[in-house]
């Protein structure tokens, strides 16, 4: 239930700070090139709070539906205007101050995402030394030299301070079927030079565990013990008896002594009964266990719904990324460059073909996610604001009808032909638009009821 509270709350809050931060961007802008705007409302339907300030009366809202938001405008397709505010309404703006103040709400997401990455490598973001600690066998990495003891130094030049920095360039990369020249330092503290071959990599590869499932790479940390430090609620061990702290010790007779034991032992044994004997509180239990079969990667495994408890890391694989202002900003620009690349990139993939529409996520996984980050702390969460403003600010400069990208692609098309689109090609065009969305809502929803069954 906790849980749950969290995932609302932080969901609500997210969603609302974006849709601030976008329709803020409108504002302001329309702001400054003289349009009047009416109403700055954050949600959708009944407000539930409202004030008129400024010279304009500009109505501040809060409505009941807060998944989204929007600024009205004074516009004179929407209702009569008075003859002194006719210079004011947007549908009398120029072309350029039209296009700027639609652009306004995108840029605004992208500057909000380059600010919190800013803001973050100025105040220092802890993380894991780039150090190897295992490279699996006939991997890209075991083919490219890749050794254990190697400290990643840096990345066709790219410096390298902790193992996720560069994680959205190798991304790039993997797309482009590239060859990445690594530079590290190995065991014995030499410099030397790696080249990994990405050209095998597939587009479908491409995600959160690119570096260590398809490239080959570990980092070092220390090996978990068999000891549980996360259960599901409502999961076969748990309903066993089984308890968060208990250490296992064995499994059907066989003592364990690495959380890769247990695991390696319940995922092969899917619908058979285990004898489970943990150690508690200085004295030995057993539990009758039967691991649930699910289905990961096409391949059936057992679960029985536990998680480790991770091991401190120690203080000499950890690290402190920090930065000046002026090396923060850049860092802020490149990442959010990347990742807004990165997002069309992928769009542009599922096109094709090449990358599964399963990857698309909604409200469901946003929720999840947003309710997790804001468990692990503050940190976490506004990283999580900040992917979710870049996506955002992707998806309103795409072309189609009804999101900002679409209204941009009409003031074009009214600039080359010099006057504007007919009202039934504007209809026509919405509709579509809308269609688009409909259907990619239904897509979205889909996957997350999706991953929820599974």
């Amino acid at each position: 239930m906790i849980n749950f509270i969290y995932m609302v709350f932080a969901f609500v809050i997210a969603i609302s700070v974006l849709v601030v931060v976008h329709e803020f961007g409108h504002y302001w802008v329309a702001r400054r090139l003289g349009v009047k705007v009416l109403r700055f409302s954050v949600g959708f339907g009944k407000p539930l709070w409202s004030r008129r300030l400024g010279r304009d009366k500009t109505e501040w809202a809060i409505a009941a539906i807060p998944l989204g938001g929007y600024v009205k405008m004074l516009d004179e397709r929407e209702g009569k205007v008075a003859k002194r505010d006719l210079a004011r309404a947007f549908n009398r703006q120029s072309i350029p101050k039209r296009i700027a103040i639609v652009l306004a709400g995108p840029f605004f997401n992208f500057a909000f995402a380059i600010l919190v990455y800013s803001f973050l490598l100025m105040a220092g973001v802890d993380g894991i030394r780039p150090v190897v600690g295992q490279v699996a066998p006939n991997s890209l990495a075991e083919r490219a030299g890749f050794q254990s003891g190697d400290e990643l130094l840096s990345v066709d030049d790219y410096k390298i301070e902790s193992w996720d920095q560069r994680r959205l360039y190798l991304y790039e990369r993997a797309l482009d079927r590239a060859t990445v020249r690594f530079t590290v330092t190995d065991k014995d503290r030499l410099k030397q030079e790696r080249l990994l071959d990405l050209s095998s990599l597939s587009a479908a590869d491409v995600g959160a565990g690119l570096l260590e499932r398809q490239i080959g790479l570990f980092p070092a940390l220390p090996e978990p013990e068999p000891v549980i430090g996360s259960m599901e609620e409502k999961g076969v061990a748990a309903q066993a008896g089984i308890k968060v702290g208990d250490r296992i010790v064995a499994i059907d007779g066989r003592p364990v002594t690495t959380w890769q034991a247990v695991v390696t032992a319940i995922s092969t044994r899917a619908g058979e009964t285990l004898k489970i004997q943990v150690e508690r509180d200085g004295a030995t239990q057993e539990f009758s266990v039967i691991p649930q079969a699910v289905e990961v990667g096409g391949q059936r495994i057992g679960r029985i719904g536990v998680g480790v408890q991770r091991p401190e890391l120690p203080e000499e694989l950890r690290v402190r990324v920090q930065h000046g202002p002026l090396s923060a900003l850049t860092e802020g620009i490149d990442t959010t460059w990347r990742m807004s690349s990165l997002t069309l990139k992928m769009l542009a993939k599922m096109l094709v073909l090449e990358v599964s529409t399963e990857t698309i996520s909604g409200p469901l996984t946003i929720a999840q996610y947003a309710g997790a980050s804001a468990q692990i702390g503050f940190e976490r969460f506004i990283q999580f604001l900040a992917v979710v403003s870049i996506s955002l600010g992707v998806l309103n400069l795409l072309p189609v009808p009804v999101l900002d990208g679409g209204h941009i692609l009409f003031y074009l098309i009214e600039g080359i032909r010099g006057r504007p689109l007919s009202d039934a090609a504007l209809h026509w065009g919405q509709q579509i638009g809308i269609v688009l969305l409909i259907a990619l809502m239904a897509l979205a929803f889909y996957n997350d009821f999706t991953r929820l069954l599974h």
